[in-house]
C-alpha cells in the first residue's frame, strides 16, 4: 500500500520504435539509444535504476537494478502529448484525435471573424516551430497576421511575436480556436507558441499555453477525486487536462523549475495523493530543433537532480519514471517519434521508529531511515500506458481500475 505516488514524465524520452512505427513515418526511431550514441550523456543515477535494463534500451546495463524497470506499448493510435497522458492515467483515445496537413481556410476565416480580426493568417502547413518563425516572423511583424501551423501530430499552433500579438490575444485566439476544433474535427491540442527577436535572431519564449480538448471519458485523476483524493500537477499537467480533477497546479516552465517544484511537494506536501510532473524542456526546446547535444545535456540535468527526488521521498511513497511518446532529435523530421515508453518504479517502506511528529500534528520522516522497498525487477513489455493508472489505483488500496494490469 502507498500513501502518496509521484509520477514524473520526461516529455518524448522514448525508448525504441513500437512494431507499428512504420505506419507513422518513424521506422528507426529510439530517442534514448540515439541520443546517448550520438553525446553519450552521463546518466548514471537513471542506469543505477535500470533504465539501460529495459529491452532493447540501447544503453549500457547494470548488474544489480535499484528500480523495477519495464517499457509500456500505447494502444492509443498517437504520439502526441495529450493521448500520452491520458492513456498512462487510464483513458485510451479511440478514435485517435484529427491529424491533418492544413486546415480548412473557411474554418480559418470563421475563426479570425469570430475575434474580431482580419482574417489573414501566415503558414497553414506542418512545420517546425523554429523553422516557422524564420521562415514568417518578418512578414508576421510586417502584416500582423497570425503564424498557423501544425505538425504530424494534432495540434493546431499559433504563433506570433509578444510585441505584435501581445500574450492574451494570443491566447483569446487560441481560446476561440479550442472552442471550434471539435466534432470531426477534434483536434489534441491548441497551443500558443510566442516569440521575440528580429528577423535571423527570433527565439521562442517560455509563455507558451496549451489548451487541450477535456478529456473524453474518465480518467485516474477523476477516480482518485471522487474518492477524496487530490492531484497536484506540475508543469503542464493542468493543461494537459483542462484542470479536470487537479486540485492544485504549478505552471512550470523548464525542467528545473518543474524538478525543482517536485522536490518541493514531496518534502513539504502531504496533502495532494497524487503529484504529477510533465518535464517539457527534452521535447521543446531539443527533440523538436533536432538537437541531440542539448538533449543529453536535459538528461544530464535530470539525472544529476534524481538522488534528491528520490531522498525527498517519504515512507510508503510510490515514484514512477516515464514518458509520454518519443521525439528522436537525430532524425531526420522533427516531429514527435512512435515509440515505447520506458518506465522506472522506486518504492519506499519504512524501518521501526521512523517517524516524529511535530508540533502541528504532521509527520516528519527521517530519511535515512526510510528504506528503498523496491527489487530490482523486469516489468517486461506492458501492452498499454494505463498499467501506470491500474497500478496507483490498486497501490492506494481503491481495488481494481478497470483498465490496464497493475505492475506488483
Amino acid at each position: 500500500m502507498f500513501n502518496r505516488v509521484c509520477i514524473i514524465v520526461l516529455d518524448s524520452v522514448g525508448i525504441g520504435e513500437m512494431p507499428d512505427a512504420a505506419d507513422f513515418g518513424d521506422v528507426g526511431a529510439h530517442t534514448l539509444g540515439n541520443v546517448y550514441a550520438a553525446a553519450g550523456p552521463d546518466i548514471r543515477n537513471l542506469l543505477g535504476l535500470g533504465l539501460g535494463n529495459i529491452e532493447n534500451s540501447r544503453l549500457p546495463a547494470v548488474q544489480n537494478p535499484t528500480a523495477a524497470f519495464g517499457r509500456m506499448a500505447q494502444k492509443s493510435l498517437a504520439k502526441d502529448t495529450t493521448s500520452g497522458h491520458w492513456e498512462m492515467a487510464g483513458l485510451i483515445v479511440d478514435p485517435p484525435f484529427r491529424v491533418v496537413e492544413k486546415f480548412p481556410e473557411e474554418l480559418l476565416v470563421t475563426w479570425l471573424q469570430k475575434c474580431g480580426r482580419n482574417p489573414a493568417w501566415l503558414g497553414n502547413f506542418a512545420a517546425s516551430g523554429t523553422e516557422i518563425i524564420d521562415r514568417l516572423g518578418e512578414e508576421h511583424i510586417k502584416t500582423g497576421a497570425p503564424i498557423v501551423y501544425t505538425s504530424a501530430d494534432s495540434v493546431f499552433q499559433i504563433a506570433a511575436h509578444e510585441e505584435i500579438i501581445p500574450l492574451p490575444e494570443l491566447y483569446r485566439l487560441c481560446e476561440a480556436a479550442r472552442e471550434m476544433l471539435v466534432g470531426d474535427m477534434l483536434i489534441g491540442r491548441v497551443i500558443a507558441r510566442p516569440f521575440l527577436g528580429t528577423p535571423g535572431a527570433f527565439f521562442r519564449t517560455e509563455n507558451r499555453r496549451d489548451y487541450a480538448v477535456p478529456p473524453t471519458g474518465k480518467t485516474l485523476l477523476d477516480a482518485l477525486a471522487e474518492c477524496g483524493k487530490t492531484t497536484l500537477g506540475i508543469g503542464k499537467i493542468e493543461d494537459i487536462f483542462c484542470g479536470r480533477s487537479v486540485a492544485y497546479a504549478r505552471h512550470t516552465k523548464s525542467n528545473a523549475a518543474g524538478i525543482s517544484a517536485t522536490i518541493d511537494a514531496l518534502k513539504n506536501d502531504t496533502a495532494h495523493t497524487l503529484i504529477f510532473t510533465n518535464l517539457v524542456d527534452f521535447d521543446m526546446k531539443f527533440g523538436h530543433r533536432n538537437d541531440a547535444p542539448g538533449y543529453a545535456k536535459a538528461l544530464e540535468e535530470f539525472d544529476r537532480e534524481l538522488p534528491e527526488i528520490i531522498a525527498a521521498l517519504r515512507p510508503d511513497d510510490l515514484l514512477i519514471i516515464t514518458a509520454d511518446h518519443g521525439c528522436d532529435p537525430t532524425t531526420p523530421g522533427t516531429d514527435h517519434t512512435r515509440e515505447y515508453a520506458p518506465v522506472l518504479i522506486v518504492r519506499t517502506g519504512r524501518t521501526a521508529n521512523t517517524e516524529d511528529t511535530s508540533s502541528n500534528g504532521s509527520i516528519l520522516s527521517k530519511p535515512d531511515l526510510i528504506s528503498l522497498q523496491t527489487k530490482s525487477q523486469n516489468l517486461g513489455t506492458r501492452e498499454t500506458f494505463a498499467d501506470i493508472a491500474a497500478t496507483v489505483y490498486k497501490g492506494l488500496g481503491l481495488g481494481s481500475f478497470g483498465i490496464g494490469t497493475p505492475f506488483f
